[in-house]
């Protein structure tokens, strides 16, 4: 069972704005970050939302759909100009199941956002990405919900770049409130949004499916600290290579220039070939099974 320790106003919500769509940004690169500021920043300005905030109050990139479940997890009001705001002491999706839960707000958001992440999350990253559990844990709940991310370039982009991006996310976010006003909006998956580089430049939007590209990646042994007591091995996670599409589907067209868009689900089922194969292996291991018998 998630615990809380809150330092919290009178009045967990605002009373402004309460007759619009809410909406709820969380995201893994902390409460800070430009991509989640500049998001926020742009949902305000349209003033056809009320915004709140659930975020981690530090980085929890690569945190995928880790809970914190053996410590208590602060949640400190925090000022962010046109919003009700929490920083919390935890993974992204605490942020996201403690903000629906009602603990914290009043009531439950009609649409979870969680980004804009720094760096894309296409293929297999999927796996690991904190950003998409934000979206995903929301799904769980049976709230719509959206992960995006913006393929950061190092040298290459700058933290406008994130304003560009959510705004470019806009006609998506209000076309979603379109389903969802009128109950058409499917509740059997969540969408995984990312954006080019060259965002200014986009080439508009394509649905895309969750490739199996990668980032390679190695391990490299750093010296211990001198001052330790105990002399432990120590070891650093770096990255070999750039991340390589093998299929045409989500990062592929995301380095071309499309703004990709793919619905995802809670799981991932085995492809049929795989399900073929262990239907007639363990028909082979009952029968191996009868005989030791």
């Amino acid at each position: 069972m998630l615990k809380i320790l809150s330092h919290l106003d009178c009045g967990m919500e605002d009373t402004n704005n309460g007759d619009l769509p809410t909406i709820m940004v969380t995201n893994d690169d902390g409460i800070d970050a430009p991509g989640l500021q500049a998001l926020v920043r742009i949902l305000v300005s349209t003033n056809r939302y009320r915004v709140w905030v659930c975020a981690p109050d530090s980085e929890n990139s690569a945190a995928s759909h880790s809970a914190t479940v053996h410590r208590a997890v602060a949640a400190k009001r925090t000022e962010i100009s046109g919003t009700t705001a929490f920083a919390i002491s935890g993974t992204p999706s605490d942020c996201t199941s403690l903000g629906v839960s009602t603990a914290l707000f009043l009531s439950v958001p009609d649409l979870v956002l969680s980004g804009i992440n720094m760096g894309s999350n296409c293929g297999l990253h999927i796996v690991y990405s904190g950003t998409v559990a934000g979206a995903r844990e929301a799904f769980i709940h049976g709230i719509p919900s959206v992960s995006i991310s913006y393929d950061w370039v190092e040298g290459t982009s700058n933290t406008n770049d994130f304003t560009l991006a959510a705004e470019a996310c806009l006609p998506i976010i209000n076309a979603i409130f379109v389903e969802i006003k009128n109950k058409t909006y499917p509740n059997k998956c969540f969408l995984n949004v990312n954006l080019p580089t060259d965002i200014l430049n986009h080439k508009g939007f394509k649905l895309t499916k969750q490739g199996s590209s990668i980032m390679k990646v190695g391990w490299k042994q750093v010296p211990s600290d001198a001052k330790a007591v105990s002399q432990e091995d120590l070891f650093r996670l770096e990255l070999k290579g750039g991340q390589v599409e093998n299929g045409g589907t989500d990062f592929g067209p995301l380095k071309e220039g499309y703004i990709t868009i793919t619905p995802l689900g809670g799981l991932t089922n085995a492809d049929i070939g795989s399900h073929t194969f262990f239907n007639e292996w363990l028909h082979g291991v009952a029968e191996s099974t009868s005989l030791d018998m």
